[in-house]
């Protein structure tokens, strides 16, 4: 299996259980068969749109080639897959463009998903990469938040910028933004309150901390990191749409795949709103957070030990 065998473990298993129970003993694809997989695919929370797009594609296939063997179906269900995620890339995705110095992410999503462990764990990543990181946290509202940052910023080496409790969010993103200038460094983290309340506040603080980035970095933030937890399946969903109406979404993070059966969203999310996903959490460890490979991610969802047929 492959980097993210980990992650999909339990998505794998309760996937190719029920996948092996429709096609055990089976010479040839059925109805039944496709229906099967259709459940496989909804309890994985890939989403229905998702899944019968998937179905679609692969009745077509049965179709058109009138008989078709089990092995022959898994291909083609992990081929229509990987079609699904990150359209158009293979291998692993680039997350960094080092030639924008400094290169600044602005990492949304609400509280709980792992967005401040996520933003320790990038920071970590890239300082061992030699690279000079300032974070800066500007979820002013959560003194959990700033303090967790702090003991990231500590372990990882980055520079952290922070002010008191209560300070205008955009203050912090600008001063942050203002210091790695000064500093020469390469990337800037900023982290944001993950508040779903009210949209409208959401919009404006938001567009309020891009305003302000652009003051000092007109092209920045260069990426819009939004991230989400794979646990919650169908929730996810929802919180994508809310903040990518609240803001212009430009890559996707999917933390706690390693604690759920629910690895489908990675799916579903990456196809509905098209948005490419660079990340994945599989883990707690510093080096549980990886750059998305399209191809091992498949890989490891379709182990092939526990195909039948």
């Amino acid at each position: 299996m492959g980097i993210f065998s980990k992650g999909v473990k339990k998505t794998n298993e309760n996937f190719f259980q029920r996948l092996s129970r429709a096609v055990v003993g089976k010479s040839r694809v059925s109805d039944d068969v496709l229906d099967a997989i259709e459940e496989a695919l909804v309890s994985s929370d890939m989403g229905v749109d998702t899944t019968l797009k998937i179905i679609d594609n692969l009745e077509d296939r049965v179709e058109r080639d009138k008989y078709m063997s089990m092995s022959e179906l898994v291909g083609i269900l992990r081929e229509e897959i990987g079609k699904l995620i990150n359209a158009g890339e293979e291998g692993p995705v680039q997350p960094f463009d080092f030639s924008k110095k400094p290169y600044v992410i602005m990492v949304v999503g609400v509280n709980g998903v792992g967005k401040t462990t996520t933003i320790g764990k990038l920071a970590a990543s890239l300082v061992a990469q030699g690279k000079k990181v300032v974070v800066g946290a500007a979820d002013t509202f959560r003194a959990a938040a700033v303090d967790q940052l702090v003991v990231w910023a500590e372990r990882s080496g980055a520079d952290i910028v922070k002010q008191q409790m209560g300070s205008d969010p955009a203050s912090v993103a600008f001063d942050a933004v203002k210091s790695a200038v000064a500093k020469g460094a390469d990337v800037v983290l900023i982290d944001t309150a993950g508040r779903l309340h009210n949209r409208v506040d959401l919009m404006n603080e938001l567009t309020k901390i891009r305003n302000v980035i652009r003051k000092v970095v007109p092209d920045g933030p260069h990426e819009v990191l939004l991230v989400l937890d794979a646990s919650t399946g169908q929730n996810a969903y929802q919180q994508a749409k809310e903040f990518a109406r609240a803001t212009d979404i430009t890559a996707l993070a999917i933390t706690k795949l390693d604690g759920t059966a629910k690895g489908g969203v990675v799916i579903g999310i990456s196809d509905q709103m098209q948005v490419p996903v660079k990340f994945l959490g599989i883990g707690e460890g510093i080096d549980d957070l990886k750059v998305f490979d399209k191809k091992e991610f498949v890989s490891s969802l379709f182990a092939e030990e526990d195909i039948v047929g």
